[in-house]
């Protein structure tokens, strides 16, 4: 289902910091963090519908999504991982982009999804739930954000949970520069669990249960499904981008990490 957490434009050493996590079955086709062939995208890719959750690119463009967490989805709707690559490969601003995409929201499930140009320090976040209500678009302010498989900012158990252990990180490192070891550990790979009485109510309590950690691990009919993927996103003020994942290959947990500087900035 994914989650993520992050600083938009409040940080000394980072117009964008950001982690997430990537929640799917442990079978499913993917590849690490790396340059697309042919094009100036960067990030992981799902090779089974060919979209990405997390992906960012030379000019400075950022996007990330979540799944909203639904009873029910409906099985010929476009790949909601798609959605990242359409903005990272279109010319329009963040906010043009989400006009675009509120005419043909109702084409997919449940999404949230995260554009933002750093050059121009514009960061719009969408989402086409609930149903039957009009389409989010939203300027994200600058501070920090927690997004996960509901509105941005919703308090949800794992939300509020990341929120807190992400500020007391940033708290303790202050002004310096993040280590990212420490955050995979310490803040992604958080396994506490929600109270019953914190959980949604959208779905069965037991799979709500099951997805309430920071870091999901759990066995269904269908496979093993949870945390594959953590990411660790950096941009400087100076336009260096850092993409660090700790990632699972054949339930090997790896590590990759590319790092590039932005064309310009402004």
């Amino acid at each position: 289902m994914c989650i993520a957490a992050f600083v938009w434009q409040a940080h000394p050493l980072y117009p964008l910091l950001l982690l997430q996590n990537r929640d799917e079955y442990h079978d499913r086709p993917t590849k690490p963090v790396a340059w697309w062939d042919d094009c100036e995208i960067l990030g992981g890719r799902d090779e089974v519908a060919g979209g990405t959750w997390l992906a960012c690119s030379r000019e400075g463009r950022v996007s990330f999504l979540t799944n909203v967490l639904e009873l029910h989805t409906l099985p010929e709707a476009k790949s909601r991982g798609d959605l990242p690559v359409r903005f990272l490969e279109s010319t329009k601003s963040p906010k043009e982009f989400a006009e675009k995409l509120a005419t043909e929201a109702h084409q997919y499930n449940g999404f949230n999804l995260i554009v933002a140009d750093i050059s121009s320090k514009t960061m719009v976040y969408i989402s086409n739930r609930p149903k039957g209500e009009p389409i989010i678009i939203q300027e994200v302010s600058p501070g920090i954000h927690v997004l996960s498989n509901a509105k941005l900012d919703s308090p949800w158990h794992k939300a509020q949970r990341l929120g807190l252990n992400f500020t007391e990180l940033l708290d303790k490192c202050g002004e310096g520069e993040i280590p990212i070891k420490e955050v995979v550990e310490k803040v992604m790979r958080d396994t506490v669990k929600a109270d019953e009485t914190m959980l949604p109510r959208i779905c069965s309590l037991e799979w709500e249960k099951h997805l309430s950690p920071i870091f999901v691990s759990v066995d269904t009919p269908l496979g093993r499904y949870g945390t594959r993927s953590t990411a660790v996103l950096t941009v400087s003020a100076s336009g260096e981008v850092r993409f660090h994942e700790n990632y699972l290959e054949r339930n090997i947990w790896k590590e990759k990490a590319v790092s590039y500087h932005l064309h310009k900035l402004k």
